[in-house]
């Protein structure tokens, strides 16, 4: 049984470290979350280390400039690893090959040079040039082109003619919708499963896959200098934050009043622990505890 908590001070302190989601658990797109800033600072100041692990589909210092526009501290947290960083990795590995195609908007091609310098010479060895679809020997999406206008549907064209070609798809973000205050948007995750339904192949490395937990572990142990923290994972995407914690064998704070919240109830600060065992049995996943919002 999930155990409904009403802070994160609440949780007995057995974790040396968490994962922590952005979009709905940090901030909601247009600004920080107070509370989740104090909660996390707090979490800090006992001695916990804070890895912000984010599906955006940005590197690292694009996605630490966005958030600083949106009133996230840095005294909250200690590095960020994002979809991005891990995709890179499979991007200048060769996964899609060198000449590829970008779907996405124009504010996510920091994707392609904003480069680590862990991974600048893996980049250096396997340069990768943009094509036009037709000229591509893979695509690479990032999301929809605009995000506040824009469906799937309008990418339906575009998605035959890469399944007809037999191009596979490297996805940077498989989150499937976001809120960006009380609008919902689609995002890359949306694409790519879009793309699978009609027989295309599409690789993912952000939450719930392993590629983005392995390269957070690596980050948390340069920081730290411990080979096997006990890691607590917080976010409001079930499929993502959740089953992605479970797959590694971590513990899992699951964020209510995120993308989930009409799920639970009408009152978003005081969710229905009834729905939400039904819910959570139904989508067979489990979480250690819930909350919620991160306070």
């Amino acid at each position: 049984m999930t155990d409904l908590i009403d802070s994160l001070a609440a949780i007995p302190g057995q974790y040396d470290a968490v994962f922590c989601d952005l979009w709905g658990c940090l901030h909601n797109g247009k600004t920080a979350y107070p509370a989740a800033v104090e909660a996390l600072r707090a979490f800090k100041a006992k001695g916990g280390t804070v890895v912000l692990l984010t599906n955006s589909p940005r590197p690292a210092g694009s996605v630490e400039s966005q958030i600083a526009g949106l009133n996230v501290p840095r005294d909250c947290w200690d590095d960020i690893v994002s979809s991005g960083d891990a995709a890179q990795y499979g991007l200048f590995s060769g996964a899609v090959g060198a000449r590829v195609h970008h779907i996405g908007a124009p504010k996510d091609l920091t994707f392609f040079h904003d480069i680590s310098p862990d991974l600048a010479p893996l980049a250096a060895a396997h340069p990768v040039t943009l094509v036009p679809l037709r000229e591509a020997e893979g695509v690479v999406c990032t999301g929809l082109a605009d995000d506040t206008t824009e469906t799937p549907d309008d990418y339906r064209a575009a998605l035959l003619q890469m399944k007809a070609n037999g191009l596979t798809m490297l996805c940077a973000n498989p989150d499937l919708i976001v809120d960006l205050g009380d609008r919902r948007l689609y995002c890359a995750g949306a694409l790519a499963a879009a793309y699978e339904d009609m027989g295309g192949t599409a690789l993912y490395f952000g939450k719930p896959h392993p590629p983005i937990y392995d390269l957070a572990r690596r980050r948390l142990t340069a920081l730290t200098g411990k080979d096997d923290p006990r890691i607590l994972c917080i976010g409001d995407g079930v499929n993502t934050d959740v089953q992605g914690g479970q797959s590694e064998g971590l513990d899992t704070l699951f964020v209510t009043a995120g993308i989930a919240a009409h799920e639970f109830g009408t009152d978003a600060n005081a969710p229905d622990k009834t729905l939400l065992a039904a819910w959570l049995a139904e989508k067979q996943q489990y979480a250690t505890y819930a909350i919620p919002f991160l306070h």
